[in-house]
């Protein structure tokens, strides 16, 4: 047993440290690369990333990674099938991902952050040139040939450096490399095709203007901010643009029956035909795309690396859901249908109903107003209370880093340590504030990526959390929606996560994990948001922030939530699962689909006449195409592991290290359902879910 424990640390070791003389000349040339670049304040330790280079820097170093990219695959190639190794052929290349992440991130982020439109140009040319080279490389056949007589010879490998080694073999694969020359030109012709008419799908719906004309009486409800805002012709109308800002205050406020009708029809028929078209089209190459790669139909090619993997797997997944939610979504329904009667009298409920019933509701079930919340919730204060929860919860140290050099003077630097060890885990940028030309949206970005260094020293990861607060001016203090709260601490968890990562390869140790996986951990940690021992940490009133929310707030917040699951989940199931029919299938009928599906799924609630959801629905075009399930799965999960190991005790710092250890610290490097069920001691389920959301049912 001894021997058999000291044999599988030597091959462990074999397989993760040995990159010997190509690893070190690979850190040795990053090393002379980033000392060319220039910098104003004392380097960060650990952190190889550039954080203010000039347009013509960022030019300079995308030339040195294609380039040290380009040596190094030329260098594999050459080696001698007959002499392939772990050594020669896979460790080079685990070499040169680790050290040129934080390079390429260092020209890519700053198009999202920059205040100057030539280092954003630049920036956004780096990423275009950079994508098109990693793209060539992932099809150079003599590479392929090289690794795959590599993992053919099934040398034994310790299980990190197996799973790496698979995944570039499957990477080569998927990228079309063991075709013929001619089935790669009519790959590389679908592929274009399929970019073109989705980009094509986007743009109709982007540049799509249409608008009704109504009455202010036709109006009736609607707040008179909301009427201000709206442009008035030479006859008196009002021009109500059919953009979402405006359709959707409509559905929640207006009394007017036929005026929301109108609505929610011309809303759903925005380039109705035109979109429906393309959409039959996209489908159509995607499935000749997947079968040219082997593939029976485009959601298998999808789902191919994901924990659901089959598309079977996914229509269950759905249907459990929906049949679970019936009775929920049905005692909502009769709640909603009980308010139209006695406002409406008989007439049909239909899906122009649904947002405004549900706003009338809540109204009589919830005493909350969210503008008095909102008071409870500064911007710093938020920060701070989270980093508290995240610290005891997860044994770690949060704290700033001065006199660094950042990119704006709004940005700060923490570094996180664990507090048992004092060892140093990695460090995170904040970037809270808006400005012109900034990225719009909250989001975490890997600046760089954790992973085990050839010489046996761990280099660290680095994450930069975005977002659009605006500054504060004089003392008046910068106050959160408490959707905001939410976003903050859904996305700060993201940053944890990647921090967190143990993997031995940079592969497995940034955020691009299984997407049924990566939204999991910020899923669960939403949960805390809802609770009232965590809020009243990241709370306290404006004016005296000794004053945290009240008890009562919490569960309104919680109730708020909740409210109507039921009918918005089957909604949501509604679009999966055509997202998966469509994809699954050949030649299938999308409004005949449509027809059939939306009464059977939305309880007997007719799809509008003349409306087609597939036409405005950008994320089954780009984004989420096959794979639409993936976020209501990472709920599922998510919800599973918070009834089975924190609704009893949110701050146990035992649990909290569990999780960090079991979950968050494999990254990549296992199988996302071998995690899972390792962890919880069984494969997730369903049922904790559904309870969460019938709990506090009407």
């Amino acid at each position: 047993m001894a021997r058999g424990r000291r044999e599988r640390r030597i091959l462990v070791v074999t397989g993760t440290v040995a990159f010997v003389a190509i690893g070190l000349k690979l850190l040795v040339s990053a090393i002379k690369a980033h000392k060319q670049i220039r910098r104003k304040k004392p380097d960060v330790p650990g952190s190889s990333v550039l954080v203010n280079l000039s347009a013509s820097e960022i030019q300079r170093l995308t030339d040195q990674i294609i380039a040290k990219s380009k040596e190094v695959y030329d260098l594999v190639a050459s080696v001698p099938l007959e002499k392939v190794s772990y050594t020669n052929v896979i460790a080079p290349l685990a070499e040169l991902e680790a050290y040129q992440f934080s390079s390429v991130q260092s020209c890519v982020f700053p198009k999202m952050v920059s205040t100057s439109n030539d280092i954003r140009k630049a920036s956004e040319e780096a990423e275009s040139r950079l994508n098109l080279h990693f793209l060539t490389c992932r099809k150079r056949e003599d590479v392929y040939r090289v690794i795959k007589a590599f993992a053919d010879r099934g040398e034994w490998l310790g299980y990190e450096a197996k799973r790496y080694t698979q995944c570039l073999v499957k990477e080569f694969e998927r990228n079309g490399v063991n075709l013929t020359p001619s089935k790669k030109k009519e790959l590389e012709n679908l592929g274009a095709r399929i970019e073109e008419l989705s980009l094509q799908y986007v743009q109709n719906l982007s540049m799509d203007n249409s608008f009704l004309l109504l009455g202010e009486p036709e109006l009736a409800g609607m707040p008179s901010q909301f009427i201000k805002s709206l442009e008035k012709t030479e006859d008196g109308k009002l021009k109500v643009f059919l953009r979402s800002h405006n359709v959707t205050p409509i559905l929640e406020h207006c009394k007017i029956r036929a005026t929301r009708r109108s609505i929610a029809v011309a809303y759903g028929q925005r380039c109705g035909k035109e979109n429906l078209d393309i959409l039959e089209k996209l489908v159509r190459i995607r499935h000749k795309y997947a079968q040219l790669l082997g593939y029976s139909n485009y959601a298998e090619f999808t789902l191919e690396s994901r924990m659901a993997r089959t598309s079977e797997k996914v229509f269950e997944f759905l249907e459990d859901i929906s049949e679970n939610l019936s009775d929920l979504a049905m005692e909502e329904l009769n709640v909603l249908k009980h308010l139209k009667r006695r406002e409406d009298g008989d007439s049909p409920f239909g899906m122009e109903d649904l947002l405004y019933y549900m706003r009338r509701a809540e109204e009589q079930h919830l005493d909350l107003d969210l503008g008095e919340v909102k008071q409870y919730f500064p911007v710093n204060l938020v920060m701070s209370g989270i980093f508290k929860i995240f610290q005891d919860l997860f044994g770690i140290r949060i704290e700033e880093n001065k006199d660094v050099e950042v990119w704006h003077e709004t940005v700060c630097l923490f570094s996180v340590t664990d507090v048992s060890s004092n060892e140093l885990l990695g460090y995170f940028y904040l970037d809270i504030h808006s400005r012109e030309g900034k990225y719009a949206h909250t989001c975490v970005l890997a600046l760089q990526n954790g992973n085990l260094s050839s010489n046996g020293t761990r280099q660290i990861p680095v994450a930069l959390l975005l977002s659009q607060c605006p500054k504060q001016i004089d003392d008046n203090p910068v106050l959160l929606r408490f959707s905001e709260v939410v976003t903050f601490f859904h996305e700060f968890t993201h940053v944890v996560h990647h921090i967190c990562i143990r993997a031995t390869f940079s592969r497995f140790s940034g955020l691009r994990l299984d997407a049924d996986f990566i939204e999991v951990p910020s899923k669960l940690l939403e949960n805390w948001c809802y609770e009232s021992i965590s809020l009243k940490i990241m709370s306290g009133y404006y004016q005296d922030i000794t004053k945290s929310v009240t008890s009562s707030m919490c569960t309104s917040l919680r109730r708020k939530r909740d409210l109507f699951s039921g009918l918005r989940l089957k909604q949501e199931v509604l679009l999966c699962l055509i997202d998966q029919f469509i994809h699954s299938s050949e030649n299938v009928d999308i409004l005949e689909l449509l027809k059939h599906l939306h009464p059977k799924v939305m309880l007997g609630i007719p799809l509008l006449e003349g409306t087609n959801p597939a036409s405005c629905f950008p994320q089954i075009v780009i984004g989420s195409e096959a794979v639409c399930y993936s976020y209501i799965w990472s709920e599922v999960v998510a919800a599973d592991i918070f009834a089975a190991k924190f609704q009893e005790d949110l701050l146990n710092q035992y649990a909290g290290l569990q999780f960090r250890n079991k979950v968050l610290a494999p990254g990549g490097a296992k199988d996302s359902l071998e995690i899972l069920s390792d962890y919880l001691g069984r494969e997730p389920a369903i049922h904790s879910f559904i309870e969460s959301k019938t709990r506090n049912s009407l």
